[in-house]
């Protein structure tokens, strides 16, 4: 998308045919919260899961529940909450709640 809309604006005004390509350099981070070794903000890699994202932030404590999660999302403007198990994709600025087990 906004690779077309760039070449529309520089097609109607400077460049004939003008050939657009869009390329992300960084993307917003994920973050870690709750029983994760080490909480915190991660840079996002394209594709990850809950369970890379525990990975990249040092695993769990002893006393973390490893395999329900709640995820925050935020979505045009209102932040959503979903329980999420390990495979659940993430997207650039989720937060994942890692949960204390009870023993």
């Amino acid at each position: 998308r906004l690779a077309s809309a760039i070449r529309a604006r520089l097609g109607a005004r400077f460049v004939r045919d003008p050939q657009v390509t869009v390329d992300i350099h960084q993307n917003r981070p994920f973050f870690i919260l709750g029983e994760g070794r080490s909480p915190g903000q991660y840079p996002y890699v394209s594709g990850m899961t809950v369970e890379t994202a525990v990975a990249i932030a040092g695993g769990y404590t002893p006393r973390a529940r490893k395999r329900n999660f709640r995820i925050s999302r935020r979505v045009d403007g209102a932040i959503e909450v979903d329980d999420g198990a390990t495979d659940y994709v993430l997207q650039p600025g989720d937060t994942i709640n890692v949960a204390e087990r009870f023993f």
